[in-house]
């Protein structure tokens, strides 16, 4: 079902593909096309800018040249905000791929970390988008440990007035993989709409079933 306008504490929502949606939001979107991908999600980055929030990206260091240009675009001064630190974009292995492989432990306390540092700074909020093509390649060591890690960020991220949007290509990912994602995220972004995601798991039980199964 769409979902209706939240507000949590008197703060105002924030929007994102046509719906507005409270802070401290985990979601997972879902995309065909690069241009799909765009498309929903440039209106969510500039208002964040407009906002004054701090905009934190992660996706492949081939992407960074395109992602660029595609803010350029949206009127989004990219080189200004680079230089005063309202932008930052890191590559996967500034973040997932960090120590050369995938650990979830490390990208939990990186992320936290982000979060943590974005407040003391005085950002109103972190509006965090992460590319998770880097889970397609399998050799990597750790990346089974993909649907874990998004079930636990959901331990913290409820203690923080942030966004985070973790993004799927439908392209590339397995369908078993797409169901398990689907599971571990309070929202779900697909055809260019929000939604209360019907499929959320408590992360508690998710990762005892997963434990069960031996992922």
């Amino acid at each position: 079902m769409n979902l209706p306008t939240l507000a949590s504490e008197g703060k105002p929502g924030v929007k994102l593909a046509g719906s507005t949606i409270e802070r401290s939001a985990h979601a997972c979107a879902f995309f065909h096309t690069a241009e799909e991908y765009y498309n929903v999600l440039l209106p969510f980055i500039k208002d964040g800018f407009e906002a004054g929030d701090k905009a934190f990206h992660v996706l492949d260091e081939s992407d960074h040249a395109e992602h660029f240009r595609q803010m350029e675009n949206a009127g989004i001064p990219v080189a200004k905000s680079c230089k005063t630190g309202q932008l930052e974009v890191r590559r996967w292995e500034e973040a997932y791929l960090k120590p050369g492989y995938f650990s979830q432990d490390d990208m939990l306390e990186l992320l936290e970390g982000v979060l943590k540092e974005n407040k003391i700074k005085g950002y109103p909020m972190t509006r965090l988008i992460a590319n998770m093509e880097w889970a397609c390649k399998h050799e990597i060591t750790g990346v089974n440990d993909i649907v874990k890690y998004e079930t636990r960020l959901n331990h913290f991220l409820p203690n923080y007035d942030d966004v985070v949007v973790c993004t799927y290509d439908l392209t590339k990912h397995s369908a078993s993989v797409v169901m398990d994602v689907l599971r571990t995220h309070p929202y779900v972004l697909i055809g260019g709409m929000l939604h209360e995601n019907p499929y959320f798991v408590n992360p508690e039980d998710l990762l005892a079933e997963l434990e069960a199964r031996g992922s």
